[in-house]
This record gives structure tokens, C-alpha cells and sequence, in this order.
């Protein structure tokens, strides 16, 4: 299938297509709020992320300018490594009508660019267990299962 997708850092205007991808699965829906009026948190959080230099909100656009996509990049500084920096790209979603049609594979080597851009030696992400669909597209695109996340509510 040849899609006709670009990718751009978020603008605020995307941000309700964005809430709305990140709640359109079984997870999502239990950790998004959803309505017609955006939750203020998420204008909060895209404010932080807008005046962060080493964070990037992005979305996958198609030809209409509809938003299909949408994942964070943080870019990390470390010692480790011999001062490495690390991508880590999270809250990965593609629209449902175009799972499967290659348009995330898209976004992850648009995504892998913006790492190398920045000068990452890595690129890591975590996902949920109970995601296999997700688990099996990641390592497609290479990506290794080395390592146990863990993660603290709080």
C-alpha cells in the first residue's frame, strides 16, 4: 500500500486527535481521558514538552492533514556508554484503519532519523506486556527485547 504520510512535530491543534489515538485500544481507554472537552493535564504536559529542547511530540499526518499517528521522542543525555545520548520513543499509536498497512514502519524510521540527527547511539523503548501485536513489530523492525522495565505508579 502507498501511503502519502508526513511527519512534523505536534502542534497544539493536534492535540485532540492525539488524545484520541492514544485512548483507541482496550489500554488506552482505562489511562486517557476522552470528551469533548480536552483535560487540562494534556495541555499542561504538551506545554512541557513544547518548551523541552530534548523532547519532541510528533504525529503522522496524512494527505488531507488528518492526524494517523502519533509517538514521543526524549532525547537523554548519559555517562554511560561513554556519554551516549539514548532516544527513547513512547505512546506510539497508529490510527486502527491503518494498522498493518506499513505506516508505522514509517514513522519509527522517520523517528530512528531524528535520534541519529541528534547524535543517539541508541534507540530504546518500552512497551506494555500486554501487547504482542506491538512486541512483534518492534523486533521487525530490529529492536531486541535485552532488557526487564520495570515501572513505579505513583
Amino acid at each position: 500500500m502507498d501511503n502519502h504520510i508526513a511527519f512534523r512535530t505536534a502542534a497544539l491543534a493536534d492535540l485532540p486527535a492525539i488524545v484520541e489515538l492514544l485512548a483507541n485500544d482496550e489500554l488506552g481507554r482505562r489511562r486517557e481521558v476522552t470528551g469533548p472537552t480536552l483535560d487540562a493535564r494534556y495541555l499542561a504536559a504538551f506545554n512541557a514538552i513544547e518548551a523541552d529542547a530534548n523532547q519532541q511530540l510528533a504525529v503522522a499526518v496524512d494527505e488531507a492533514g488528518a492526524v494517523v499517528g502519533t509517538l514521543q521522542l526524549s532525547f537523554i543525555p548519559g555517562i554511560a556508554r561513554t556519554g551516549a545520548w539514548r532516544g527513547q520513543i513512547e505512546a506510539v499509536r497508529i490510527a486502527e484503519t491503518l494498522r498493518g498497512s506499513g505506516v508505522g514502519q514509517q514513522m519509527f524510521e522517520w523517528a530512528i532519523a531524528q535520534c541519529r540527527a541528534r547524535g543517539c547511539t541508541l534507540v530504546q523503548l518500552t512497551t506494555d506486556k500486554g501487547r504482542p501485536d506491538a512486541h512483534r513489530f518492534y523486533e521487525k523492525l530490529g529492536f531486541v527485547a535485552s532488557h526487564e522495565g520495570y515501572k513505579l505508579g505513583l
